[in-house]
């Protein structure tokens, strides 16, 4: 197999003059693929435009230090194909960015995907045009296209987000950013290194930095729960057991609230299990398999506050320094209101001598001077700044874009309060325009690529079903998508996620407003309303059917 990876790839033979097909596809991450495959099989007419110089999406953009899934290697990965399943074999428990990288390159090679993706194209503005029932869309490498579908498969985390730090321009050191690292090696070796932030990625790069680094300073606002990992190579009786059981569990991933298969000890002996035995169980397990040790009690409304308890415990029992350990426990959310982190030796590493918490909790950065941050009169002096703030989330890429619906009506002004889709896949004016898991979905609550699958399966439904009745156009009526964002707000107050402060609504981006954009009920639920829409002839939606 060709090595994709180390090199852009090569667009010079990719047609740049104007052209009509049936659908373009923005972005060549798990979802671009995946539809890309599915439409080409069907025999449409169909472009990936992709920004990158190679594919992956988020995967190609998190190469920080440590970087890898939180979700076990055997379900972070596809369905539709049964070969696929059988002939990959991961090497980890949780997989690796480059090894995830690599399966993303080995699947475009088996299904010869590469041929119709153009990379290092930015898609520019997206203009539907009323009359002839067709998308314009231009690029920065000035292609203009007309499609009759677009459909965005941009990703919930693709655009790294803005650090509005004052000062940050005039530091003389390098900068790096997690949601947008250098490809090349970064070496922190005898460097002093500043880490502003402690979310996802800043809780698996901070570990493998700090082994490198002379010192390391960890700037934290807000401390979330951190799982421990607990990663290791894959044993041969294992693979063996997931391959020859795929069928079954990938039904059972499709009927579960979080997208993932937990082999869950269904043993006597747990229901006469203390809490504190229960929790230790599932720390000894490490990742997601941690509420497996909580079966039969997660629908008790005290077990979010008793699990944070017991975490906050562990924390204390970890870290040596007790005034380090206070400030690294959560206390502005439960566990569960929002997706914990997993990482490896994350509450250890805070017992090195070379590392060092900086609480800005009550007060942030003041500046970032030449030579380092000041907080208040301190100033800490580094030769390196990693910023692990994350990504402008759920929104970012679309808004990126200008794209203009019925009348001429931006995204941007449509959404202006915030934003509204129907199912996270359609929005309404924007005729023939499908986000594949978009603001209204599960999104990042549960296992991405199940999501991203089924979210492809009704789109492509969908897609023929206007052939087929040779309707020229589908979006959602404004009552039924009203109607659905309502629904996704009283899920969210229902639940524990909607508790005190919302959690994971990025409104601490300026432009952003404060809302939840996450459909909570659960991936099983969600499907089975998507399937309801599909099964009722899309009645939520306006049909336009011309006559020939």
């Amino acid at each position: 197999m060709t090595n994709t990876m180390d090199s852009e790839q090569n667009t010079n033979d990719v047609k740049h003059s104007p052209e009509t097909i049936d659908a373009v596809i923005i972005g060549a991450g798990f979802a671009g693929l995946f539809i890309l495959r599915e439409l080409r099989e069907r025999g449409y007419s169909v472009k990936v435009l992709e920004a990158a110089g190679e594919i992956g999406g988020t995967w190609h953009r998190n190469r920080y230090p440590g970087a890898r899934c939180d979700i076990e290697s055997m379900q972070y990965s596809y369905s539709f194909s049964d070969e696929l399943q059988q002939e990959w074999h991961w090497s980890e428990r949780f997989a690796t960015q480059p090894e995830i990288l690599r399966y993303l390159n080995h699947v475009a090679e088996k299904f010869d995907l590469f041929k119709d993706i153009q990379f290092q194209t930015r898609v520019i503005s997206m203009v539907y045009n009323e009359d002839l029932s067709l998308w314009a869309v231009e690029t920065n490498l000035n292609d203009k296209i007309s499609a009759k579908f677009c459909i965005l498969a941009t990703g919930c985390l693709s655009v790294p987000r803005d650090p509005d730090i004052k000062g940050l321009d005039q530091f003389e050191g390098k900068i790096y950013v997690t949601s947008n690292w250098p490809k090349d090696d970064v070496n922190f070796v005898d460097h002093r290194v500043a880490v502003i932030g402690t979310g996802s990625s800043g809780a698996q790069c901070i570990p493998i930095i700090a082994k490198q680094a002379s010192h390391v300073y960890v700037f934290q606002r807000t401390p979330n729960y951190v799982i421990p990992s607990n990663n290791k190579p894959f044993d041969t009786d294992y693979e063996e057991n997931w391959k020859a059981n795929y069928n079954e569990r990938r039904r059972q991933i499709l009927e579960s609230s979080g997208g993932i298969f937990l082999d869950d000890d269904k043993e006597l002996s747990i229901m006469n299990m203390t809490d504190k035995e229960r929790f230790e169980l599932g720390w000894a397990k490490g990742g997601f398999s941690f509420y497996t040790a909580f079966n039969g009690r997660l629908n008790d409304k005290d077990i979010s506050g008793i699990i944070s308890n017991l975490i906050r415990d562990k924390i204390r029992e970890i870290v040596q320094d007790p005034v380090v350990s206070e400030a690294l426990l959560p206390y502005d959310h439960l566990f569960g209101s929002k997706r914990p982190c997993v990482s490896a030796q994350y509450y250890e590493t805070f017992n090195r001598d070379n590392v060092t918490l900086v609480d800005i909790r009550d007060h942030g950065i003041d500046e970032v001077t030449t030579t380092g941050i000041r907080i208040y009169d301190k100033q800490y002096d580094v030769d390196d700044i990693v910023l692990a703030i994350g990504f402008d989330a759920i929104t970012g890429s679309m808004l990126n874009i200008d794209i203009r619906g019925r009348s001429g009506k931006t995204l941007q002004e449509k959404w202006a309060i915030r934003p509204r889709t129907l199912l996270g896949m359609m929005i309404a004016g924007f005729p023939n325009l499908f986000t594949i898991t978009g603001p209204g979905s599960p999104l990042d609550l549960t296992n991405m690529i199940p999501h991203i699958e089924e979210n492809v399966k009704w789109i492509i439904k969908c897609i023929d079903h206007l052939k087929k009745h040779n309707i020229y156009s589908i979006e959602p009526t404004i009552n039924a998508q009203n109607s659905w964002m309502d629904h996704v707000d009283m899920i969210a107050k229902q639940i524990l996620s909607s508790r005190g402060d919302f959690q994971n609504n990025d409104s601490n981006i300026p432009r952003k407003s404060s809302v939840y954009m996450r459909y909570a009920g659960g991936l099983h639920n969600y499907l089975k309303m998507c399937d309801q829409v599909a099964m009722h002839d899309y009645e939520k939606f306006f049909l336009l059917k011309r006559s020939s």
